[in-house]
């Protein structure tokens, strides 16, 4: 939006989603201003005997305006608001019967209350109570000079204006508290889920820091020890050993520095070794201790340890939904190592002969992690996650991004659930 189409007034009710809403304003200004341009001038000149120019001129600057109100109600009401108060004072050099309302006629009130209305739905609470006083003084003042005395029927022009203030106020008010509402909720939702993933991505941050932990502290003492363990070495090999040892010792510190940053007080047992398929058996137990059978394929392959934290994060969670959403349900559990350069996708044994094949080449070998649950006995509580719903599945798919695989989740047509990751093997397609 340009700062010329920012400034630009909006109509009345523009904001509609229906489009006979958004004409409505248009409409009602529009027959005002028809019925009441001719009116004025018939009621002035024939019952109140103003003189039919000048009659016309105030019926004109007291009804076109309405038209201008639904744009910039308040500076119609400037027009409008002066051409009563000349309207009213023009009447005082003419003889009219006293049973007719003065200072302000009723097709002068009708415009009037109109006028009210719309600057209520438009403007601030301190500008309407200036016009409400704007109006009661302007009443109240020509009260003093009324040919034929004063009475209550000569302040309805004051308490019809402010009772449509009020109300267009009270209206716009309400709108605005309900359209604030709605962002808010839609923030708060945004928020959450925001919260969530950066939740989970300063979790894998700290698994990732532990494994990769473990790892430097490996090659600082095998650097630090080599010149004791390997006899006659060269004083360059020694020196390149010292500066290895160094350049890891270093790298550790600073893992642990921003380690403290992502750790919170109650993470003490984080500090813990992490799990990884080996232990998927033991979630495996537990979760059928629970009384939902549960089948396990186990699969005995050497993986780098955070596609191994990986997988277990994603059964781990995977199980707790069957939990949460279908107690009771059968459910199949399967790891295995599929390899699709061979053309054909198909699973790769994990062991035996098998393991030397993978240690010899892995190039383009994924870890498919299956979790399948078929429907529950009884009918669960509340429906089954749907894919992207769920703040697990956010973390799931937080997790397999991270390591540079891919993700399907979703309901199945029998009522189930299904859950299958693709976890790369090889160091070049890890990410």
């Amino acid at each position: 939006m340009t700062p010329v189409e920012a400034e630009r007034p909006r109509a009345l009710l523009a904001g509609a989603s229906r489009r006979w809403v958004r004409l409505l304003p248009w409409a009602v200004a529009f027959v005002l201003c028809v019925v009441l341009l001719p009116t004025t001038i018939v009621v002035l000149t024939a019952d109140y005997g103003l003189n039919g120019g000048v009659a016309s001129a105030l019926a004109v600057a007291q009804s076109a305006p309405l038209l201008l109100a639904v744009v910039r109600p308040l500076h119609a009401w400037y027009v409008v608001f002066a051409a009563d108060v000349a309207g009213a004072l023009a009447l005082l050099g003419v003889d009219f019967e006293q049973r007719l309302l003065w200072p302000f006629p009723p097709m002068e009130l009708v415009g009037y209350i109109a006028l009210c209305l719309a600057l209520g739905l438009r403007e601030r609470r301190r500008t309407l109570v200036l016009v409400w006083l704007a109006t009661a003084g302007a009443n109240v003042g020509l009260g003093f000079v009324a040919p034929h005395g004063s009475g209550a029927k000569e302040l309805l022009f004051t308490i019809l204006g402010g009772v449509a203030l009020l109300l267009g106020g009270v209206l716009r008010e309400r709108s605005e508290v309900q359209r604030r509402l709605v962002e808010q909720e839609t923030i708060s939702e945004a928020e959450r889920g925001r919260r969530t993933l950066l939740e989970e991505r300063a979790r894998i941050a700290r698994e990732l820091h532990d494994v990769v932990a473990h790892h430097m502290s490996v090659i600082t003492v095998q650097a630090d020890t080599a010149e004791y363990r390997l006899a006659a070495l060269p004083p360059d090999v020694r020196e390149e050993f010292t500066s290895i040892a160094a350049t890891a010792r270093e790298s550790l510190g600073e893992m642990r520095r921003l380690l403290g940053v992502l750790r919170n007080e109650e993470a003490h047992g984080e500090l813990a070794p992490q799990p990884g398929l080996a232990q998927i058996g033991q979630l495996v137990e537990a979760t059928a201790r629970t009384g939902g059978p549960v089948e396990f394929t186990p699969c005995d392959a050497e993986v780098p340890e955070a596609v191994g934290l990986s997988a277990y994060r994603i059964v781990q969670e995977a199980l707790a939904n069957v939990v949460r959403h279908a107690p009771g349900a059968a459910t199949h559990v399967s790891l295995s190592v599929s390899r699709p350069a061979d053309g054909q996708g198909g699973e790769q044994p994990a062991d035996g002969q098998g393991g030397e094949q993978l240690a010899a080449g892995r190039g383009g070998e994924r870890l498919t992690v299956l979790v399948v649950n078929d429907p529950p006995p009884e009918p669960p509580a509340g429906p089954l996650e749907v894919g992207g719903t769920g703040h697990g599945l956010v973390g799931m798919r937080e997790r397999v991004r991270l390591v540079g695989g891919t993700l399907d989740a979703g309901p199945l047509p029998d009522g189930g659930f299904r859950v299958a990751a693709q976890l790369p093997l090889t160091e070049e397609d890890l990410t």
